[in-house]
């Protein structure tokens, strides 16, 4: 699976969930979807967790990162 969009992989997951949750899949598709779920759930909190870290720093004065907590405090 290509490196999709946090957006993307979000609205392929509901599509699954919603698709999962009707009940009207064969079986053999349904555990490939789910499948597909699961990676697509991962790439969604591994985005997440980088956009945190990320948003979690600042830069001072002098182009140095520094944690965020830090930074108010100066």
């Amino acid at each position: 699976m290509s490196e999709l969009t946090f957006e993307q992989s979000l609205q392929q997951l509901e599509q699954i969930v919603s698709q999962l949750e009707r009940g009207d899949v064969p079986l053999e598709e349904a555990l490939d979807a789910f499948q597909k779920g699961m990676v697509l759930s991962k790439q969604c909190k591994e985005q997440l967790a980088n956009a945190e870290k990320t948003l979690a720093k600042m830069m001072t004065d002098a182009n140095q990162e520094v944690p965020f907590e830090e930074a108010k405090n100066e």
